[in-house]
């Protein structure tokens, strides 16, 4: 807390060789709110190194593809749309200087998180917002999707496709809708992808996520406030979604909110970290709690992001706890990463 530099986006992704990366960004009065670390981990996840520094990289997806890795993001907050390569495990990384190495969107201000990158019909598909409708919080993220070939060059901007951007009507949920941000790029049961997104809605006892729906082609996003918000617990906190074809399930780590502290402002109650699941993404349902503390003004669980490995699922979240110089400055102001491993995750019932 004294510092005033504080954890935030972790991402983790499995290199071919079954090496762990993690990275996190730094934000905060005493940040530059630009720069970010990598760690990589050779003996699952028991030990850790830092493997590079960087500034210029920011709310940054890792994932690999083709045997190489990637970073997507920002530049900064509010930054223009970045995408970096690394091809030995995270230790050097690609400069995106131009839109042939990497500047995929340099005309404003993005916005986006840790969020999978997900391949479907020949494609890899991510999930972005702009931050150009306006300057509050909330009302200026406009929803829309990124996609490119699985065969293109990721760093060239001409890669890439783009739908058209959503922004939020502040008359959707009776008046209570805040703003969309930090979406997951999803593919439906019905094969067609879609942008699930954290929802800000207050005095509401459900929680609530958006689905817009993406075209075939990537250029089209469209949007039903009569039917696609759905309730999800922890929505109004960033969450990650991923597929799992053993258990045919959506599975998700997200903050959901016990009965006692639904008085409280969902957006900022962080305290429980719950593993969720669904068949159809419209319908979640809450199988385990993992991690908890009955504090919601200090301790927090956060922005996990996660990958399958086998029966087991691997986490790094964005923790706020206590410490020996005082603890964290708020529950959203975290102080750790940290790294855990739900064994038998499917199993896994409260």
């Amino acid at each position: 807390a004294a510092s005033q530099q504080y954890i935030g986006s972790p991402s983790i992704a499995v290199l071919p060789n079954g090496e762990y990366v993690a990275s996190h960004d730094f934000f905060g009065p005493g940040s530059t709110y630009s720069k970010m670390s990598v760690f990589g981990s050779r003996d699952k996840g028991q030990t850790w190194e830092k493997r590079a520094d960087l500034d210029g990289q920011w709310w940054s997806s890792l994932f690999v593809h083709k045997g190489a890795l990637y970073l997507m993001g920002t530049t900064k907050e509010y930054g223009f749309t970045v995408i970096r390569r690394s091809t030995d495990g995270g230790r050097t990384w690609t400069e995106p200087k131009d839109a042939n190495t990497g500047l995929l969107w340099g005309d404003g201000a993005y916005h986006c998180a840790p969020h999978p990158v997900v391949i479907h019909k020949g494609r890899l598909w991510r999930a972005m917002e702009d931050a150009m409708n306006g300057t509050k919080w909330g009302e200026r993220f406009r929803a829309f999707m990124m996609s490119a070939p699985v065969d293109a060059d990721l760093l060239k901007a001409s890669s890439w496709t783009s739908s058209n951007r959503l922004a939020r009507d502040p008359a959707w949920l009776d008046g209570k809708f805040g703003g969309w941000l930090e979406g997951n790029a999803v593919v439906t049961p019905q094969g067609s992808i879609v942008d699930i997104l954290r929802v800000d809605v207050k005095k509401d006892d459900n929680e609530k996520a958006a689905i817009v729906r993406i075209s075939a082609d990537g250029k089209q996003a469209s949007f039903d406030p009569a039917q696609d918000f759905i309730d999800f617990p922890g929505g109004s906190k960033k969450f990650t979604i991923r597929w799992d074809a053993k258990s045919k399930h959506y599975w998700a780590l997200a903050n959901y909110v016990p009965a006692e502290h639904r008085h409280q402002d969902p957006s900022r109650t962080r305290n429980t970290l719950a593993l969720i699941r669904s068949s159809d993404l419209r319908h979640w349902e809450v199988r385990s709690i993992l991690l908890s503390h009955p504090d919601t003004a200090k301790h927090g669980f956060q922005y996990a992001d996660w990958q399958f490995e086998g029966n087991d699922l691997i986490a790094v979240v964005r923790l706020a706890f206590d410490d020996a110089a005082g603890g964290a400055h708020n529950q959203h102001d975290a102080n750790y990463l940290t790294f855990h491993r739900l064994k038998n995750f499917r199993q896994a019932i409260r």
